[in-house]
């Protein structure tokens, strides 16, 4: 892509972070969100043009990557609490559904604003039906995760390619856990990686991305992306 301009939301994450300094090393000018002055002075220090904007805030979103001019807009936005606790994650899961489904609609009305090429959103592969595994990409969702389905269908339905990482359980720093716990995990750097690859790589759809335990097969991504799942970021 000419240019080499990406803007990633949700730069500040546990995905964002590491995906920031793998995108730099590449060679992008990367612009990121955060909600935090002190995680934008972080960004600053890794390279990353901050800007400092709330998700559903529509206007000041679609400014701010107006004014980045990306080729492509990579969306790492979550709302999770820091333990993985019943109480926190009650509250949790009411936040990230808000940031799936209305954050998306902001962030996809600002990336057709800005005139970007590609969308690359972050899904989950742990919302699939009971059914047959491991899970492909056509493998129904649940019917209950309405908020992901809305969130991928925002995101495979613009006037841009969208491509849509079906994450496994997130595990290593900044997660957590350190260790892959559950079905389906996926080490956080490797999670970054695939993000960074379906920048340049990858026709328009859904990839699942987690490694291969029988839950969820990661087949596509490994063809079409050149993902490895035991990918880690030098520290």
């Amino acid at each position: 892509m000419p240019g080499r301009i990406v803007f990633v939301a949700g730069a500040g994450g546990a995905i964002g972070r590491v995906l920031c300094r793998l995108l730099v090393a590449d060679g992008w000018r990367v612009t990121g969100t955060t909600r935090s002055e002190a995680k934008a002075a972080d960004l600053r220090r890794i390279g990353v043009e901050p800007v400092v904007v709330d998700v559903f805030d529509r206007e000041a979103l679609i400014s701010a990557v107006r004014a980045a001019t990306p080729q492509a807009v990579i969306h790492q936005l979550t709302d999770l609490p820091k333990e993985n606790t019943p109480e926190a994650m009650a509250e949790g899961r009411a936040r990230n559904a808000k940031i799936r489904e209305v954050g998306t609609a902001n962030l996809v009305a600002a990336a057709i604003a800005a005139g970007a090429k590609r969308l690359v959103a972050q899904s989950i592969a742990f919302a699939y039906s009971p059914g047959p595994k491991p899970y492909s990409e056509e493998s129904p969702l649940d019917p209950s995760a309405r908020a992901v389905a809305k969130l991928e269908a925002l995101t495979l339905g613009g006037p841009f390619e969208g491509i849509v990482l079906r994450y496994g359980r997130l595990y290593g720093p900044n997660t957590w856990t350190p260790v892959a716990a559950g079905d389906g995990p996926v080490h956080v750097d490797a999670a970054a990686d695939a993000a960074r690859r379906a920048v340049t790589r990858g026709a328009p759809g859904i990839y699942n991305v987690a490694e291969e335990d029988g839950t969820v097969s990661s087949a596509k991504a490994r063809t079409l992306l050149a993902w490895k799942p035991d990918f880690r970021a030098k520290t």
